[in-house]
């Protein structure tokens, strides 16, 4: 089966209860683990230091991410492109034509 350019497939789309919930998760973690940080029972460099911690794994997380995802995206691409090139080199290519 071929597909042509205008059957792209169906990009899957977060749904708004889904985003809601990573963010309201997102959300509790992060000032749960203030929270942690903050009732800790040690000094105030100590704390700096998790919280510093903390933020560095968040930050390196979403960037982890989101290079995730335009690698995926990229690939996606190229695929296009390739499928692109077949379906013209087919519609092209006439199997009865004499040599």
């Amino acid at each position: 089966m071929l597909f042509s350019m205008s059957d792209t497939p169906v990009k899957h789309q977060s749904t708004v209860a889904f985003y809601g919930q990573a963010v309201a998760s997102f959300s509790i973690a992060m000032a749960a683990t203030a929270v942690g940080i903050y009732q800790l029972d040690t000094n105030a460099w100590v704390r700096a230091f998790l919280a510093i911690a903390v933020l560095y794994l968040v930050t390196s997380a979403f960037t982890l991410a989101k290079v995730i995802r335009d690698r995926q995206e990229a690939g996606q691409l190229i695929s296009r492109v390739d499928q692109a090139r077949l379906e013209k080199l087919l519609a092209e290519h006439d199997p009865f034509e004499k040599i």
